[in-house]
This record gives C-alpha cells, sequence and structure tokens, in this order.
C-alpha cells in the first residue's frame, strides 16, 4: 500500500509536493486545513488532494486552490505590432491605469489575465511595439498579477534546482547537471551496493535511492551525532525504501579498519522481561504494604471512633500521593524501556552496518563532503570491491589535484580523471533562440576514478622508483657525483 502511494501520479494527503511559479520551487507537505505561504500568496491544499501532479491552479480570493481554465493567450487586439522599438520612450507615462485601479480591480474580484488585458486596452505604447517585445511584456505582467502555481511530484532534477536556487550553502553549492555526472560516473543503479558520504542535507542520498528504486543496500557515513536527511525527505520514498538504508559514523572507521571496534554487549531482545519482573515485584509489596494499611486502619477505626473524620481526609490525601508516586514510578519505568529500546536499535543498525562494511566488496563510493576529500577517500576506498567506480565532489580544485596526487602515490586506483563541468542555459523561442545572459559561474569539480587490486609488496618499491625519477636531472646527477 505505501508503495503504491508513492508511485501514485495523484496528489495525496501526505504527500510531500513542489509548488512551482515560474523558476521557483518550494517543497512542501500536502496536508488539510494547513495554510502555505510561497511567492508572496497564502492558500490552502485541500482541493489540489486527488488531482494529477503536474496540474496548474490558480488562487481565488478566499485563499484556495481551483484548476486553471485553459484560455486563448492572444486576442485581436494584440495582433497588431510595430516593427521598431526606437522611438517608444520608457517615461513612466504610457500605462494610464495607476496603482489604486489596479488594487480597486482585485477587490472587485477581476483575476489575474482580466487585469493584464485592462494594462494592455490602457497602456498608450503596446501597439508600437514589436510582436517579440508584445510577448516579453504580457509575460512579466503574468507574472506579477497573475497567482498561478503549479503542484509537481519531487525528483532529483527538480529538488537540486530548488536547493541550488534558493540555499546552495546548505548543498555546498552542488549544481545539478554535476550530481547527474556524480550518478553517471558513479555506476548507480538498483540492485548496488553504494557507499555514501555526504553533507548536502541529504540530497546525493535521495538522488541515490531514487535511482536504485528501492533494490540494493546503501551504507551512509555521517559525521557528528546523527546523519541529515532533510532533502531526503522531500522525495517522498515509501517506507519500503528505506529497509536497506543503513548508517555508520565516520568516526568509527579507523577502528573498524583496525579490527578494534568494540561496541556494547547487545542483548538478543530489548530488557522488557527484567522491567516487568522488576515491576512485579513491586506491585505485590505495594499490595502487601497496602493490605498492612487497612488492617491497621480498620483497628484504628474502631478504636478512635471520634476522629473519624479526620483520619477520613488524611487517608484521602495519603491516598493521592500514593497514587501520585504510582505514576510518577511507571512514567519513568516506560521512559527507561523506550530509551532501552532505541538504544538497543541503534545499536543493531550500526552493528548491520559494520557487518555489510566488513565484506569490503561494495559496488561504489560517493563522496561529496564540506571536507577534505583526501583522509575520507583513502579511508572509504578500503570498503569498496576491486573494478568498482569512485567519485568525489569538491567546489574548489585545490583539494581534488592533492587527492589525485596521494591516489597516483598509493596505487590501487586506474583512470583517473579531474573534471569540471561548463553549464550554459539557451533560451529556445521561435525566431529568438540564444544564450541566456545569466550564467553560473562554475560547478564545482569531480575526481572520478576505478579500484583495482592493490598490491602492497609492489607498490612500495614502485613508489620509490616513481619519486626517484621525479627528481630533476640536475639533483639525481650531483648524487651520483658523490657517490664516485
Amino acid at each position: 500500500m505505501a508503495a503504491e502511494r508513492g508511485l501514485s501520479s495523484r496528489i495525496c494527503e501526505g504527500d510531500c509536493a513542489v509548488l512551482k511559479r515560474g523558476d521557483v520551487f518550494k517543497a512542501v507537505p500536502v496536508l488539510r486545513q494547513r495554510k502555505i505561504v510561497f511567492e508572496k500568496q497564502g492558500f490552502y491544499l485541500d482541493n489540489a488532494i486527488g488531482h494529477v501532479y503536474g496540474t496548474t491552479f490558480e488562487v481565488t480570493s478566499d485563499g484556495n486552490l481551483q484548476p486553471k481554465r485553459q484560455v486563448e493567450e492572444t486576442t485581436t487586439e494584440t495582433k497588431e505590432a510595430g516593427t521598431d522599438n526606437r522611438n517608444i520612450v520608457d517615461d513612466g507615462k504610457s500605462q494610464k491605469l495607476t496603482h489604486d485601479d489596479i488594487k480597486a480591480l482585485k477587490d472587485k474580484g477581476i483575476k489575474g489575465q482580466e487585469i493584464v488585458q485592462q494594462l494592455i486596452e490602457n497602456s498608450t505604447t503596446f501597439r508600437d511595439k514589436t510582436e517579440f517585445a508584445q510577448d516579453k511584456y504580457i509575460k512579466k505582467k503574468k507574472k506579477k498579477y497573475e497567482a498561478v502555481i503549479t503542484i509537481v511530484k519531487p525528483s532529483t532534477r527538480i529538488l537540486s534546482t530548488m536547493y541550488y536556487a534558493r540555499e546552495p550553502g546548505k548543498i555546498i553549492h552542488l549544481r545539478y547537471d554535476t550530481l547527474a555526472q556524480m550518478l553517471t560516473l558513479g555506476n548507480v543503479r538498483a540492485g548496488n551496493k553504494m557507499i555514501v558520504m555526504e553533507t548536502c542535507a541529504g540530497l546525493v542520498l535521495g538522488a541515490v535511492m531514487e535511482r536504485m528504486g528501492g533494490y540494493g543496500s546503501i551504507i551512509q557515513m555521517y559525521p557528528g551525532g546523527g546523519p541529515i536527511r532533510a532533502a531526503t525527505s522531500c522525495f517522498g520514498f515509501p517506507k519500503a525504501f528505506f529497509n536497506n538504508l543503513h548508517e555508520f559514523p565516520l568516526s568509527k572507521v579507523d577502528s573498524l579498519l583496525c579490527g578494534t571496534l568494540s561496541m556494547e554487549t547487545l542483548p538478543s531482545e530489548p530488557e522488557d522481561t527484567a522491567l516487568t519482573e522488576e515491576e512485579t515485584n513491586g506491585l505485590v509489596d505495594e499490595k502487601q504494604t497496602s493490605v498492612q494499611g487497612t488492617e491497621e486502619e480498620s483497628s484504628a477505626e474502631t478504636a478512635m471512633e471520634i476522629n473519624q473524620t479526620e483520619e477520613q481526609e488524611t487517608m484521602d490525601i495519603n491516598a493521592e500521593d500514593a497514587e501520585f508516586k504510582e505514576n510518577k514510578e511507571r512514567e519513568n519505568k516506560e521512559n527507561v524501556r523506550e530509551k532501552q529500546r532505541k538504544q538497543w536499535e541503534r545499536m543493531k543498525k550500526l552493528t548491520e552496518a559494520a557487518a555489510l562494511l566488513r565484506e569490503k566488496n561494495a559496488d561504489g563510493l560517493l563522496v561529496a563532503s564540506k571536507f577534505h576529500p583526501t583522509p575520507l577517500l583513502l579511508s572509504l576506498l578500503e570498503f569498496v570491491a576491486p573494478s568498482r567506480p569512485f567519485v568525489v565532489y569538491c567546489q574548489y580544485k585545490e583539494p581534488l589535484l592533492e587527492c589525485y596526487t596521494k591516489l597516483r602515490e598509493r596505487g590501487g586506483v586506474v583512470n583517473l580523471k579531474l573534471s569540471e563541468t561548463w553549464l550554459r542555459s539557451y533560451q529556445v523561442l521561435p525566431d529568438r533562440s540564444h544564450p541566456k545572459l545569466t550564467m553560473s559561474g562554475g560547478g564545482g569539480y569531480l575526481l572520478s576514478g576505478i579500484t583495482v587490486v592493490l598490491d602492497k609488496g609492489k607498490s612500495d618499491s614502485s613508489n620509490l622508483e616513481a619519486l626517484k625519477m621525479e627528481e630533476p636531472s640536475s639533483k639525481r646527477c650531483k648524487v651520483q657525483d658523490l657517490c664516485c
């Protein structure tokens, strides 16, 4: 049921959807009676539930959504166009409608399309503009006055574009085309056993999970106290996708490689039985004390009938205190049991991830981290099987150059490549296709390669010979002369 819901093409309650308006995206959960603020527009997603992803909606005056009806954009008046824009002067007096007039139109309930038509009719220079300038003017006014929103299904392309445009620092400026190359060079596919080390809010992890489709296993290496998966939750994966997702802390990688990883002794199951026995023993003791207390109270009542009312009040107070203490002890025991259960589950997952890493047969490695890549890559490559790809992303070139040099000295890798992607967007329209004026300055750098079997005995001698050959010829001559 969860898998069918995750793969559904219709908007369902509880899904994670992406709102799109122009080139602006925002990921939101689909919940009833919850107001969403997007691009200075407040609305509810109740009416969007049940529609197909990709539907375009209009925001009504009461904050609800209704599917937009397709209307013809061109009218008889907009077909008249000039041949030259040189005589048009932008003096701010070509539009007869003022801000108050536009506000009055909105108060009357006139929608964005009609407001744009009013602006066209009250513009003195619109008919003198060229056809291209008229289309540009209409598109600009529609973007300003039309409250139109499209709800799309999350994907790697959409979420990477959203993060790169809104919060590039959270994904260490990983551009969407660079992420696509990482997935391709890393040979990410269903059935693989992948190791992912990233500090991109879970974007790279989500992209790998989407490419693998729930088949195979993923081991996420994380720094600090726990993994961060904010972007991964935006994909809206079904629960089955997380069954084969494991996590392992970076702080224990060295001890795992050295064979000194010592974890606490894990019980076969959570310690619920011991707690229940203690709890039952406590209840038996409480029952015995309560029986003794009732006998004493009965004897006291027969001996002192004059102070019956006062004793009744004190007895009620004592009963309330005893009940309060019992509830508090019960809550404390439940909290302890829950804490032990979570700790047991965490240690169990850690043990499973360690067992997978000890096999040292991973099918690929992806690294996109804010930390220096050299120590990360040299340690994590030990868990990758021979003839498997690895890809390292870094925003700057110098750390990858150092990593490239260390790998050449170490050996055990072939087909090392350090590359940078150049991306430029194009506007493709009839008779006016051209590169866009603004473009990204850089998308970071990628270091990729393929692992091979490393012969440590031969690698040491080969490294020494390589170092000798790298010495300048003048230095080698001086050493030979001194030896003679």
